[in-house]
């Protein structure tokens, strides 16, 4: 079971509104190819997962930004830690049940 879940907003530090998007693009597809667990929002997307493994995407999304051209990135990040076990179905269940 995963223990954390980790909320991420990239900012590439661009101009150009439309570059923004195509990196923030390539930032989804480095979390899609890691094989967490991700929902994506529209502020930030949120992965469940082992918290090393998480923090190790947010690394790995941060050079992928500089490797496509922003000179530098913002990233805000949440993170729910719980050695117990976290999970993102939990948290939304009440939310996601079209009968409540």
């Amino acid at each position: 079971m995963a223990n954390a879940l980790l909320s991420l907003q990239i900012i590439p530090r661009l101009a150009d509104h439309d570059e923004v998007i195509a990196l923030v693009d390539r930032a989804i597809a480095v979390i899609d190819r890691s094989g967490v667990r991700y929902r994506v929002g529209p502020l930030e997307t949120t992965m469940e997962g082992e918290l090393d493994a998480l923090l190790d995407i947010v690394r790995q999304v941060n050079q992928e930004m500089v490797a496509h051209g922003s000179p530098s990135v913002l990233s805000q990040v949440k993170i729910l830690y719980d050695p117990k076990g976290a999970s993102m179905d939990r948290l939304t269940a009440k939310y996601d049940d079209p009968d409540s």
